[in-house]
Formats: structure tokens, C-alpha cells, sequence
């Protein structure tokens, strides 16, 4: 990373053709810039202003719309230029150009958001919800980007980091003090804060498998014995033919993955080979790709035929279907005789299981489908009162350690260990839950992490 007194310049907008772009420069040098563009009247800060840009040989580029913030009400704490310019691609370069030719830098990856960390103006879990807000796909993973934006996950870990500092503090005041022991009415204390804090750790850490989810699709398997119309719903769900429909048993062999919206969640629908009690050689290989996908699955799509009794399933398969997780679904319900009721029909299936009676090729139901699914989906996420809390690994990992430490700690209280080596437990408990804000000094792992952002954020 280069210097960070350099002031810096990128494109804050997609490449591409567009109404408008957007360029941003962040650092010491923009007040002065400002002046060399746009007069030697200073720009109100954060007063939006039209004007003429014109490069330093004095060839108007466009007219735009220029901003100005002023340290520290910036999104980096530094003093920052917005320059809004016709969408045109060589327009927004030949301004990003003439920029750095005046002596701005080219902003690295994550560059600015780095330097709002750095600045203190997000801690780190905060920055990394900026990227979760750009790439959320749902409107359960943009509400829990905005909130962990907001310092949700900061706020509970702010708790528990408390909580720890108040135990360390007592325990502290006993090293300093040798000839003392821990009497048993402070080790009562020190073991309810410690069970307190190690249950909010648990707390957290329980809500990594829903971030994933949010971050990158619920895994969502449809299965079903051969015909029973998989390839159709997913070509239902989708909205186009992603998957080849035959009246032939058995035209999918392999998986077909597909992500799509539905309701506020993101699905990543996998069409799998029909489960046939008598396979084929070709069969059995496309029958042991779905037991794979099955064994990954988060959500599953039970698709049976209305029209015929329904089939047996693979133990393997059949002992993660619960409520919890599986829809049953009675396709081709168009097809019964005289409007006869699916639910009734002789494919009705395991009774602890929801069914919903469908038809891929009318679309019947699968307004219905879509309501069972968030409800399935809703589950998922576990209670943290109003705010949705959902961590990435990092967050789990760093956890995961604190939890070890904590527990460590709690041995050695009941085994009325030194209180030194209790100390060095809740010591290294801070340590693991301070690399979640970023209260550490760890460059190597600040690299890696602001090199998954774009340019321009």
C-alpha cells in the first residue's frame, strides 16, 4: 500500500455507458485542487456545485457537478472532491486522467475505504459491510449490510468486550497483589461474567451458517424420481428454459445450478438427476452427484407427480428431509381429473412434511411455493432482538478463538488455577475479539482484506 499523505483518485462508478459517472479524490491536496479547477473561490463544503472542467491545458472536458468535503465530514475523514460528469466512459477517463497528471495517485483496491478505517471513521466489520452492501443480492442481505454498517455487530461486540475488561481489571488487581488469593465470592463474580460473555460469543458465532446464506445463496435441491417435472420448475422458477424438458424419464444426468431472486431471498436452485429405485449405469453416476448436492443442501424441493403414487426416496436422502427444511411439492396437479384436489391425490407423502399442490407448466402454486420458502428461509436467521446480525468466517474464526480462550479461562477458574494464567486466557479472549473491529495492528491481513474490494471504494 502507498503512502497514505498522498491524495488519491479513482473512478467511483462502473466502467461502462451510463447517465452519469461519478470520480472521487480523497486526501490533503483536494482544497488546493479544487481551486486549480474550479476558482479561487473555495467550495462551500458539501454543497453540491455546477461547473465547467477543464484540463490543465485548458480544454473543456465537460460540465459536471462538483462537491467538496471538508476533514473530518467525509466518507475517508479527509478532505474529498466528487465530480459527477456525463456517463460517457472517455469522458469520466480523460477526468480521472487529467487528475493525476495535476498529482493525484491512483486509489488501489479498497483504497478508500481503508483510509476510513484507518481514519477511524468505521471500524472494521463496519468496512467490510460496505462490500456486503455492494454485492447484496436480496433484501435480507441488504438490510443486514445496512445494519452491520450501522455498527451492529460492532455494538454486541462492544458488550462483551466490556464485560471481559471488567473481569481482567478484577483479576488484574490480584497479580498486583500475590499474596492475595481470589477469594471464592469474587471467583462467583468472575465466573457468572465469564459464562455471560461466552454465551454472547456462542450467540454470534451461531449466526455465521445465516450469513453465509445471505452472502452467497440459499442452497436449494430439487429432487424427485425421474419425469416428475424438476427441469420444469426450475425453468418455471428461473423464467426461461435453463434446462432441458423431455417427456423421456431421466433427461437431466447431471446438476444445473441457477441463482435467482425470490421473495427477499437469493436461491441457488439445483436441478439434480431423478432418483430412479432401478437406475442405469448412466443413471447411478447422476444419482451420486445428487446425493452430494443433497448432503450440501440448505432447502429442498421434494418434487412428486400428482398423477402416481408416491415413489420411495434413498435413505441417505430421506433422513435430512424435515420440516425445516423441505417442501413437498405435487406437481403436474393440472393433470388430475375433474379438478380433483392434489392434496388428496395418491402421492401425498410423509404427513410431518408441508405440502403445496403445483403446476410448472400453468404456474399454479408457485406464488404459494415462494411463501413457504421465506418462511422456510426466515428460520434461519437467529435472534439478536431488532437487529440482524449475520458474520463472515473471519468474524467466525476470530470468535472461535475467543470462545477457546473463555473456556480456558473457565477452567481455570474452577480448578483454582494461578490467576495469571486466567488473565493470559481473558487477554488473549480481547485480542481475538478486538481483530473483528480492527482494533489490532495486523498489515498483512489489512492487505488482504481491502484487496477484495473494487477501485473507487
Amino acid at each position: 500500500m502507498s503512502s497514505p499523505t498522498d491524495t488519491i483518485a479513482a473512478l467511483a462508478t462502473p466502467v461502462g455507458t451510463a447517465a452519469l459517472a461519478v470520480v472521487r479524490a480523497s486526501g490533503p491536496e483536494c482544497a488546493a485542487l479544487a481551486t486549480a479547477l474550479f476558482g479561487p473561490t473555495p467550495l462551500p463544503p458539501r454543497l453540491a456545485r455546477h461547473a465547467d472542467y477543464r484540463d490543465q491545458s485548458g480544454q473543456l472536458l465537460d460540465d459536471v457537478v462538483v462537491t467538496f468535503y471538508q476533514a473530518p465530514r467525509s466518507y475517508t475523514g479527509e478532505d474529498s472532491l466528487e465530480i459527477s460528469c456525463h456517463g460517457n466512459p472517455f469522458i469520466a477517463q480523460a477526468i480521472l486522467k487529467d487528475l493525476l497528471v495535476r498529482g493525484c495517485r491512483a486509489a488501489e483496491a479498497g483504497e478508500f475505504t481503508r483510509r476510513a478505517f484507518l481514519g477511524g471513521r468505521m471500524d472494521l466489520s463496519q468496512a467490510e459491510a460496505v462490500m456486503d452492501l455492494i454485492h447484496a443480492r436480496s433484501e435480507r442481505a441488504l438490510a443486514a449490510a445496512q445494519q452491520q454498517l450501522r455498527g451492529s455487530l460492532g455494538r454486541h461486540l462492544g458488550e462483551l468486550t466490556e464485560g471481559l475488561l471488567l473481569v481482567l481489571a478484577r483479576i488484574e488487581a490480584y497479580i498486583d497483589f500475590p499474596d492475595e488469593d481470589l477469594p471464592a465470592e469474587d471467583r462467583r463474580v468472575v465466573a457468572a461474567e465469564l459464562a455471560s460473555v461466552l454465551r454472547g460469543t456462542s450467540r454470534l458465532l451461531a449466526t455465521q451458517h445465516y450469513g453465509e446464506l445471505l452472502r452467497a445463496g440459499i442452497r436449494t435441491v430439487i429432487l424427485g424420481e425421474p419425469n416428475a417435472g424438476k427441469s420444469s420448475l426450475l425453468n418455471a422458477l428461473v423464467g426461461h428454459e435453463r434446462a432441458l424438458v423431455s417427456a423421456e424419464p431421466g433427461t437431466t444426468r447431471d446438476f444445473i445450478e441457477e441463482r435467482i431472486p425470490l421473495g427477499p431471498h437469493w436461491l441457488r436452485l439445483i436441478d439434480t438427476a431423478g432418483l430412479n429405485p432401478s437406475p442405469a449405469p448412466l443413471e447411478k453416476l447422476g444419482m451420486a452427484k445428487t446425493f452430494e448436492r443433497a448432503a450440501e443442501a440448505d432447502l429442498f424441493l421434494w418434487v412428486l407427480d400428482a398423477t402416481r403414487p408416491c415413489p420411495p426416496l434413498p435413505a441417505e436422502v430421506a433422513a435430512r428431509l424435515i420440516p425445516a427444511n423441505t417442501v413437498v411439492l405435487l406437481n403436474k396437479s393440472d393433470l388430475l381429473a375433474n379438478g380433483a384436489d392434489a392434496l388428496g391425490s395418491p402421492a401425498l407423502p410423509r404427513a410431518d412434511l408441508p405440502v403445496l399442490a403445483v403446476s410448472a407448466l400453468t404456474g399454479a402454486g408457485l406464488e404459494a411455493l415462494a411463501a413457504e420458502v421465506v418462511r422456510l428461509a426466515d428460520a434461519f436467521r437467529l435472534d439478536q432482538g431488532e437487529e440482524v446480525i449475520a458474520i463472515n468466517a473471519r468474524h467466525a474464526d476470530a470468535l472461535r478463538r475467543a470462545g477457546e480462550c473463555l473456556a480456558s479461562a473457565n477452567q481455570q477458574l474452577v480448578s483454582c488455577g494461578p490467576v495469571e494464567l486466567l488473565a493470559s486466557d481473558l487477554r488473549g479472549a480481547l485480542d481475538a475479539l478486538g481483530e473483528i473491529a480492527g482494533k489490532i495492528d495486523n498489515e498483512r491481513m489489512l492487505d488482504h482484506l481491502f484487496k477484495t474490494f473494487c477501485i473507487g471504494k
